[in-house]
């Protein structure tokens, strides 16, 4: 069974706080005053990069919320953005047909239904749908942390993700050829106590249930560890690590699972505000000679009622706080400014400096290295 904790796990689209306090960089904890502003940036230093297209590797889009959807991604250059939230079971349908409604501009990973996750039926359950998703149009797969975080056993204790009972789902998705998106533990600090040394208090405070502090929760660095058991597990699966690979507090750790596994990519959704926290000369250094393995996403939330920008509701976003969302995070790609304020100040409150990445390694990033992972064609 599943018990009440596990919606801690399952992944609710998120919508953003914009606490527009800016501080200083590297500031970990309850931080001082608000700095002076930092203009904003004159231009991209890539003389083309506002022409690249991008493709949105990681979006959570409601079916019902199509138009506006579109709206978002004409504003501000994404081309292609890809639903992870696509359901299972009859979900799919509404999602192929939103496929065909927006010409393919909004294509989707299949999901999976635990409810029954402990049952003996459950892998030929999950299988046959994951086989059904694929056929009517299935781009991959996409695990959310409610594995390691919220499945529990009828004892209350919790199955870790490299659980041996969903080893077919993830062989199958290998042999489907579908890339795994997983989402495998939460930032850091969520598994700290949650008081105002915490240095997401600010986020925690709206979200009390996203803790995973105390003797109920596994600690991050088992949640980490099982989830690299599962990438070396199945080596003819292709998998993403969710929010920077899981681990955007260190980002080595993550370019050292790369270099590790040739069956492992990362995308960026949601971290930029925690990977552009480091070093920029050797952030752009390890992403220019990973190039080939990184993927753009925005962890976007969109529905008919809100939209979630990197964290949850009840905020609502103005125009000049979504604004903000995409010009910083284009601003670290793209500029070498340094000391801006990052996309979502709820999810910390310090500075990040750009990484200048070069134009074609910003190609590859921004919609190239999904197209060929996905099969995608280009326009």
């Amino acid at each position: 069974m599943v018990m009440a904790r596990a919606e801690n796990g399952r992944l609710a689209v998120l919508a953003a706080s914009i606490l527009a306090v800016a501080h200083p960089v590297g500031c970990r904890g309850s931080c001082p005053g608000p700095t002076a502003p930092v203009p904003e940036a004159e231009g991209p230093a890539c003389g083309r990069a506002q022409e690249i297209y991008k493709i949105d590797a990681h979006a959570h889009i409601r079916q019902d919320a199509t138009a506006r959807a579109l709206s978002l991604m004409d504003a501000w250059g994404i081309r292609t953005a890809i639903n992870v939230s696509g359901g299972s079971n009859e979900n799919v349908e509404l999602s192929t047909e939103v496929e065909g409604e927006t010409g393919g501009r909004i294509r989707f990973f299949c999901n999976i239904d635990f409810d029954d996750w402990d049952t003996d039926v459950f892998a030929e359950t999950a299988v046959a749908s994951l086989e059904r998703c694929a056929r009517m149009g299935g781009l991959g797969l996409k695990i959310f942390k409610g594995l390691g975080l919220g499945l529990a056993y009828k004892d209350g204790t919790l199955a870790p993700v490299d659980d041996p009972v969903f080893d077919p789902i993830f062989e199958k998705a290998g042999e489907l050829g579908m890339p795994v998106l997983i989402h495998s533990g939460d930032p850091k600090a969520f598994f700290e106590p949650p008081d105002r040394d915490n240095e997401r208090y600010d986020e925690l405070s709206e979200h009390p249930s996203w803790s995973f502090h105390g003797d109920d929760y596994p600690s991050w660095e088992q949640v980490y560890k099982q989830f690299e058991n599962r990438v070396g597990h199945h080596p003819k699966t292709t998998f993403i690590g969710a929010h920077f690979g899981n681990n955007p507090e260190d980002p080595e750790r993550v370019f050292k699972m790369i270099e590790d596994y040739p069956n492992f990519y990362a995308d960026t959704a949601a971290r930029v505000p925690e990977i552009g926290r480091f070093d920029p000369v050797r952030m752009k250094e390890l992403m220019t000679v990973h190039q080939d393995r990184i993927l753009f996403g925005t962890d976007l939330g969109i529905s008919v009622k809100y939209l979630a920008l990197g964290s949850g509701p009840p905020y609502k976003p103005t125009k000049k706080q979504i604004q903000r969302f995409f010009t910083a995070t284009y601003r670290y790609f793209e500029t070498d400014d340094r000391q801006f304020d990052h996309p979502t100040p709820i999810q910390g409150r310090w500075k990040i400096d750009g990484i200048d990445l070069d134009c074609d390694v910003l190609e590859k990033i921004y919609h190239a290295n999904v197209e060929r992972l996905l099969r995608l064609e280009g326009p």
